[in-house]
C-alpha cells in the first residue's frame, strides 16, 4: 500500500532487474517510512492486521486461520503492525523487511505497545531461515510486487513452510495496471494493456539514479506461479470498497473503489 511523497523524477517503462529493484525500493522506504507511519499509522493499528487500503482486516478474512501456537513469518513486514496483531493471538510472529527505516520504526511501537516482533532485514529472494521452519508466510502489501526475480521468491516462500503451510499475501489487483494511479474520476480509464508486463521504473531527475520500481504479473501469472512451486490455490479475495470507508490512500479511493477492484489476495498451500 505504497502513497509516494512528491519528488522530481521521470517515469519510464524499461527493464530492471532484481540488484537495480532492491537497490531502488530500499532506499525508497527508508526516505518515506516516517512520513508513511505519521499517514497511516493510526489506520494500521500498531497492533492490528489490515490486508489493504479497503480496511479487510485478517479477523474479518480469515485467510491465515488460527495463527495461534504456530511459526509465522511476514515478508514486507514493515514496522510489524499484522505481526504484532498475530503475536497477540497467540502465534509466533517473526517479521522481514528491506527497509531498515521501517524496521526502526517496528522497535518503537515494540517498545510502546509491549508486543515484541522479532525481525531482521533481508529480501524476499534470500529468506535467511533454515528450511521447513514456518508454518505459515504472508505479505499483505509487503514485497512481491516490487521483486524482480519473483520465481525465486516464491520458491524461497516454498523453501521455508513446512509441509501443508500456508502462503498468502496481498498486491496491488493486476488489473489496476491497465489504470493511471489517480483516486479520481480520471483513474477509472485506462491507459496501457493488462498483458504488458514491462516494469513501471522512476528515475531521480537530480541524482540520475533510479528511485523505485514496481512489477506488473497477471492473475493467471500469479497462479502459475504457485503451481510451478508446489501450491495449490486456496483463496482469491478482491475485496469490496465498504460504504463506512472515506479514506483515500494514494491511487485506492471510494470513487474508484466501488466500480473496480484495488486489492487481490491469495491464500495457497504447499502441497
Amino acid at each position: 500500500m505504497q502513497e509516494w511523497p512528491q519528488r522530481p523524477v521521470t517515469a519510464h517503462r524499461r527493464h530492471a532487474d532484481e540488484d537495480e529493484s532492491r537497490s531502488a525500493n530500499g532506499a525508497d522506504w527508508d526516505r518515506y517510512a516516517d512520513e508513511y507511519q505519521a499517514t497511516h499509522g493510526e489506520y494500521l493499528g500498531d497492533v492490528g492486521f489490515l490486508w489493504g487500503p479497503e480496511g479487510l482486516t485478517e479477523a474479518e478474512a480469515g485467510v491465515l486461520g488460527d495463527v495461534a501456537g504456530r511459526d509465522v513469518l511476514e515478508v514486507g513486514s514493515g514496522a510489524g503492525q499484522c505481526s504484532r496483531w498475530i503475536r497477540d493471538h497467540g502465534g509466533r510472529a517473526f517479521g522481514l523487511d528491506l527497509s531498515h527505516r521501517q524496521l526502526q520504526h517496528s522497535r518503537r511501537i515494540d517498545e510502546m505497545t509491549g508486543v515484541v516482533v522479532p525481525s531482521v532485514r533481508g529480501t524476499a529472494t534470500h529468506l535467511p531461515f533454515a528450511d521447513a521452519s514456518f508454518d505459515v508466510v504472508f505479505s499483505s502489501f509487503g514485497a512481491l510486487q516490487f521483486v524482480a526475480d519473483i520465481d525465486r521468491a516464491v520458491a524461497e516462500t516454498a523453501r521455508v513452510l513446512r509441509p501443508g503451510g500456508r502462503f498468502a499475501f496481498s498486491i496491488t489487483h493486476p488489473t489496476r495496471w491497465m489504470f493511471p494511479d489517480d483516486p479520481t474520476a480520471e483513474g477509472l480509464t485506462a491507459t496501457q494493456s493488462y498483458w504488458d508486463r514491462t516494469p513501471y521504473v522512476e528515475v531521480d531527475d537530480e541524482t540520475g539514479q533510479t528511485a523505485y520500481v514496481e512489477h506488473h504479473r497477471t492473475l493467471g501469472d500469479w497462479v502459475g506461479l504457485l503451481a510451478g512451486h508446489g501450491f495449490c490455490l486456496k483463496v482469491l479475495l478482491e475485496p469490496e470498497w465498504p460504504a463506512d470507508n472515506d479514506r483515500p490512500w494514494g491511487g485506492w479511493s471510494r470513487e474508484r473503489g466501488v466500480l473496480t477492484p484495488g486489492t487481490a489476495i491469495f491464500a495457497a498451500d504447499l502441497t
